[in-house]
C-alpha cells in the first residue's frame, strides 16, 4: 500500500521496533495527526486469550470520561411508555416492527447505536445478519438490551463505547479525537484499558494483554509498553 507525503513524514517521527510509554505516544499521536480533519484516535489491544472459547470472551461497555466526540444517533426498538421515554432521552429513531422493516427492506442504517427492551428481541433478533456483522447488535452484556431505555440513551450520547474481541483476538476501539488534547485522550485510555482488564476471564493462562498501539485515522501505529498492566 503506497502511503502519501504526510504519512510517510510522521513515520519518521515514530522509532521503528520501540515501545512507549502512554504519555509519549500520546503525545506522538497527536503529532502525526496531519489530516485537515479531526481524527480519531483508536487503540488496538491484542489479548492472550482464545475468543473460539465460550469462557475466553471480553466484551463490554464503559461510558468513557470524555466522551468520544462524535455525535451519536440512536435507534430505539421498543414499545408503550418506553417510546415517550426514549424521545425524551434524546434517541434520533424510535418505534417497533416499522424500523425492523425499514431496516430489513430499504438496508437504513442511518444510526450508530442501537437500544432495544426485553420485549423486542423476538422482534430484533430477525436482524442479526445485519446488524451484527457492524457492530450494532444489542446485548445485555453492552447493557444495550434493558428495560431503562432512556438511561442506556443518555449513556450513548455521553461516549458509551462497547469493546470486544475480533476472531483475531484483538479489541479495537476509539477513545477520542485528536482535538482532545492529550490529558482527555489519556484519562479515555485509562478508562477502556482498566475496564478491559478487569474483564479478564478466568480461564485465561499466561500473558493476558499481549501488545497495544494506538493511532490516528490517516497515522501510523505506536506501539505501547506493556508492562505498566501488570501481566
Amino acid at each position: 500500500m503506497k502511503h502519501g507525503k504526510k504519512y510517510n513524514e510522521s513515520v519518521k517521527l515514530i522509532e521503528a521496533g520501540k515501545f512507549y510509554d502512554l504519555d509519549e505516544a500520546m503525545g506522538l499521536a497527536v503529532k502525526t495527526a496531519t489530516a485537515k480533519f479531526d481524527e480519531t484516535v483508536e487503540i488496538h489491544v491484542r489479548l492472550g486469550v482464545d475468543s473460539r472459547q465460550a469462557d475466553q470472551q471480553v466484551r463490554g461497555a464503559i461510558v468513557l470520561p470524555n466522551g468520544i466526540g462524535k455525535d451519536v444517533r440512536v435507534l430505539v426498538i421498543t414499545k408503550g411508555d418506553n417510546v415517550k421515554a426514549a424521545e425524551e432521552a434524546g434517541a434520533e429513531f424510535v418505534g417497533a416492527e416499522e424500523m425492523v422493516a425499514k431496516i430489513q427492506n430499504e438496508n437504513w442504517l442511518d444510526f450508530d447505536a442501537v437500544i432495544a427492551s426485553p420485549d423486542m428481541m423476538g422482534l430484533v433478533g430477525r436482524l442479526g445478519k445485519i446488524l451484527g456483522p457492524r457492530g450494532l447488535m444489542p446485548t445485555p452484556k453492552a447493557g444495550t438490551v434493558t428495560p431503562d431505555v432512556a438511561k442506556a440513551v443518555t449513556e450513548a450520547k455521553a461516549g458509551k463505547v462497547e469493546y470486544r474481541l475480533d476472531k483475531t483476538n484483538i479489541i479495537h476501539c476509539p477513545i477520542g479525537k485528536v482535538s482532545f488534547g492529550e490529558q482527555k485522550l489519556r484519562e479515555n485510555f485509562d478508562a477502556l484499558m482498566g475496564a478491559i482488564i478487569k474483564a479478564k476471564p478466568a480461564a485465561t493462562k499466561g500473558q493476558y494483554v499481549k501488545s497495544c498501539a494506538i493511532a490516528t485515522t490517516m497515522g501510523p501505529g505506536i506501539k505501547l509498553n506493556v508492562g505498566r498492566f501488570g501481566n
